[in-house]
């Protein structure tokens, strides 16, 4: 018998299947490439059958069976000479058939098998987070669509605030603009601003009553938590917490 390796990875990929959410390959493919019978080759897993538990082997049903070969090529011959019906291995199990075989093929082939495994396993891998990056992306365009039909809405019904950008020495119409939008907060207000101060509480204190507040700021001083803290026993519901990761205020 020729003990020459000649097998490719494109072969062994072409063997590989998917059968109960697991990649195997068959007796039959694994006995042609270690250049054995197939049932030499399951003599030998019957005798050492402790060594392979139901997540390294297992035999398919008939209907599995019936659909393998009508997705492989395979010698209507060797199917009708059968007794009994295939043995699927898994990566576990290809690499438990080198130890119990013990030939110098049976090594050098299962580890050509299993490296394999591992490439197709990493392609399945990259391929689902790819899959689920653009799943996010989508995601993240359809909220951004729903935004935009708020907001384009809002303008046709004229129901944003008709002022919000404002210049130097406009100090008492922002003031307003800004007190005027926290009166009408119903749910909550966030704010985001590392310039928190007593004069920044004041403003907060026009807001409903219970109306839960999250600040955002990059440094918490003694001084703030005690203001906060002074502000919470008459308006409670105010919460500050760090947030190092912004410069501006919104």
């Amino acid at each position: 018998m020729n003990d020459k390796i000649t097998i490719t990875q494109k072969e062994i990929e072409n063997r590989i299947f998917t059968i109960r959410g697991e990649q195997v390959m068959i007796d039959r493919d694994l006995a042609e490439m270690y250049h054995v019978e197939v049932k030499r080759l399951n003599e030998q897993v019957n005798r050492n059958s402790e060594r392979f538990p139901q997540n390294f082997m297992f035999q398919l049903t008939k209907e599995e069976w019936d659909i393998l070969r009508s997705q492989i090529a395979t010698s209507s011959t060797e199917h009708g000479g059968r007794r009994y019906l295939p043995y699927a291995f898994t990566e576990q199990g290809v690499a438990m058939l080198s130890a119990i075989l013990r030939s110098d093929i049976a090594i050098k082939v299962s580890i050509q098998i299993i490296t394999t495994f591992v490439q197709m396993r990493r392609l399945v891998g990259q391929e689902t987070i790819q899959h689920l990056r653009l799943s996010t992306i989508e995601n993240k365009l359809i909220e951004h669509d729903q935004k935009f039909n708020k907001l384009f809405t809002a303008l046709e019904n004229n129901e944003l605030p008709q002022r919000g950008l404002y210049f130097d020495g406009q100090v008492y119409d922002a003031y307003h603009f800004v007190s005027q939008v926290i009166k009408k907060a119903k749910l909550s207000i966030i704010l985001i601003d590392n310039y928190v101060d007593d004069a920044t509480l004041t403003l907060l204190s026009k807001r409903k009553k219970n109306l839960e507040v999250h600040i955002y700021t990059a440094i918490i001083s003694k001084q703030l938590r005690l203001d906060v803290e002074k502000h919470n026993l008459q308006y409670p519901g105010l919460h500050v917490l760090l947030f190092k990761q912004s410069h501006d205020r919104f």
